[in-house]
């Protein structure tokens, strides 16, 4: 019995490289999945706190200088 003659180098590259490329699409893949929820997350967050600081922002100066708030401000134009 005869062994089978030994791959080319070539087909081997071809191999590792494209083995290499689905795996490193596959590995993106999975970490952009695990990182998505995340950034809504914290995007939900930072709008909530942007909305409560300029809460607070409005009523200062409605205390400090009678200036109406964006609330109202808005409330007025319609």
């Amino acid at each position: 019995i005869e062994p089978p003659p030994p791959l080319s180098p070539k087909s081997l590259q071809c191999l590792g490289r494209y083995s290499a490329l689905f795996l490193g699409v596959a590995c993106g893949a999975k970490r952009y999945n695990y990182l998505k929820p995340r950034a809504e997350e914290e995007r939900r967050i930072a709008a909530g706190r942007k909305r409560n600081m300029q809460h607070e922002i409005d009523q200062k100066l409605k205390i400090t200088l009678g200036v109406p708030t964006v609330a109202q401000r808005v409330k007025n134009l319609t």
